[in-house]
């Protein structure tokens, strides 16, 4: 799977393990920046996570900010982007299962590295149920 991610300086450290993660695991990755712990603004890293998207360059998203709430907002903005905050393994499970969820957004300052690994795991892992959920998510492309 071809997998974009981002941060910001919050979620810099995390975004380079999960990027060695997802390789191991055997999966294309775009770095998307940033490249320090340097002060950056998120919604740049969201835009470009979010365009790899929609342009069809990456298949799945990853975003990491403080609390992952500024990142999905800003890459929510983009047409066929549906990024979720992800805080534990329900929401891991139903973005994925009932939303079709194509970005994970997590928060460095909410949770700890390892956790938000595992929870990437699961979401990874989840597909989309489709049937009464396809028509919902349909509903959203048209909001777009």
């Amino acid at each position: 799977m071809k997998i974009a991610v981002g941060a910001d300086h919050a979620g810099f450290r995390i975004k380079d393990e999960l990027k060695k993660r997802l390789a191991a695991l055997g999966h294309s990755v775009e770095d998307a920046g940033t490249d320090s712990e340097q002060s950056v603004d998120y919604p740049d890293f969201a835009e470009r996570v979010g365009r790899a998207i929609a342009e069809g360059r990456a298949d799945r998203g990853v975003l990491v900010c403080g609390t992952g709430i500024g990142m999905s907002i800003a890459a929510n903005k983009i047409a066929g982007v549906r990024a979720a905050v992800v805080t534990d393994p329900l929401t891991a499970e139903m973005s994925r299962r009932h939303n079709d969820a194509n970005v994970f957004c997590a928060g460095a300052r909410v949770l700890a590295p390892e956790k938000i690994a595992e929870l990437l795991d699961l979401w990874l892992k989840t597909p989309f149920e489709g049937g009464r959920h396809e028509r919902r998510v349909e509903k959203i492309r048209r909001l777009e």
